[in-house]
């Protein structure tokens, strides 16, 4: 090769072709998937991607393919909720790392407002990435079905509510993992157990109030309304919840929390209170979250597959780019228990 100005240039699709000794349609082919080429070609053209250094240049690429080669992560929260809750940033380094094994950059997107996710659906729909992870997204948010109803390749973290089978989502069992923490409960002995829910215009509030609701009504103790307060997720909203539960039923001896981040609020709000955790008041979480082991106690609750979701939402969203139909997938959950309960 020759230097410029003593700096050496990088190397072009001429050089990875002569290298292999194929033509630059044969390189060109290998690079867009392969397709019409002999394994023994399409080998000696990663070998001569790998002895040159050769970068594929995806601005240039983009023009000819009609994609951004990148992929949105698309947060439709406050931009605060991002760094207080652990389970975004968790499932946002998942679906990092799994896209970066097919070389693809991930572009974070925060929309917390009407605004904003305006902004950002124009953005999106002009093509600037080829599909979105979305997470969070309530009932009522447009930014779901817009995206739908642009052609966007679209994964939802969570069962959107209200668009069924026409968006592609992976969702842990939420249902299944309520259950499974009221049972545990229940088997502890005890009797009056709350529910903090999460924000029921969003499939996983839904869902874990409903495996709540269940496993009462099969254990014959039934729901008194006075033990079910709403929460938002957030730590305060634990903390107001549990404030809420003792004054309606000072009885409360467990507590099935819909998040491990609010929680931490139920066990300040009981510890404030002098309620002891786990000998007067049980605590069980969902998520196991970095805010799990981080409580004290540490949380019994229940663990979220972050890494299959992650995973999963990757490939759905790569076979969807790649002219797949949309598909839904739910993982199983696992009771983890600690000292809380």
């Amino acid at each position: 090769m020759s230097n410029t100005g003593g700096r050496r240039r990088p190397p072009t699709i001429h050089d990875v072709a002569r290298e292999a000794g194929v033509s630059r349609g044969t390189v060109s082919r290998v690079l867009n998937g392969g397709h019409y080429v002999s394994p023994a070609a399409q080998e000696s053209v990663n070998a001569a991607i790998r002895k040159t250094g050769y970068v594929v240049n995806r601005h240039a690429r983009s023009l000819i393919t009609g994609r951004s080669d990148s992929v949105g992560f698309l947060l439709t929260e406050p931009q605060e909720r991002f760094f207080e809750d652990p389970n975004f940033n968790v499932l946002l380094r998942g679906c990092t790392q799994a896209l970066a094994a097919h070389d693809v950059p991930l572009l974070l997107m925060l929309a917390g407002t009407e605004d904003e996710r305006r902004r950002i659906t124009r953005y999106i729909t002009a093509g600037h990435v080829d599909g979105v992870l979305l997470v969070s997204s309530h009932s009522g948010d447009p930014v779901a079905e817009e995206l739908r109803a642009a052609g966007v390749p679209l994964v939802a973290c969570g069962k959107p509510i209200g668009l069924g089978s026409k968006v592609s989502y992976v969702a842990a069992d939420d249902r299944d993992g309520a259950r499974d923490m009221v049972r545990h409960l229940l088997s502890l002995g005890r009797r009056r157990v709350g529910v903090v829910t999460g924000p029921l215009d969003t499939p996983g509030g839904v869902e874990r109030l409903a495996g709540y609701r269940e496993v009462l009504g099969e254990a014959g103790v039934g729901v008194d309304e006075r033990l079910v307060v709403s929460g938002d997720y957030s730590r305060a909203s634990g903390e107001a919840g549990a404030e809420r539960l003792l004054a309606q039923a000072p009885d409360v001896d467990a507590v099935f929390v819909a998040s491990d981040l609010m929680a931490q609020g139920v066990l300040a709000a009981l510890q404030r209170a002098g309620r002891r955790v786990p000998e007067d008041v049980a605590v069980g979480g969902f998520d196991d979250s970095p805010a799990a082991v981080a409580a004290s106690p540490e949380l019994t609750t229940i663990r979220q597959p972050w890494d299959r979701i992650s995973a999963e939402m990757v490939r759905v969203l790569l076979a969807q780019i790649g002219g797949d139909d949309p598909a839904a997938v739910i993982l199983p959950t696992e009771l983890v228990k600690r000292d809380s309960a």
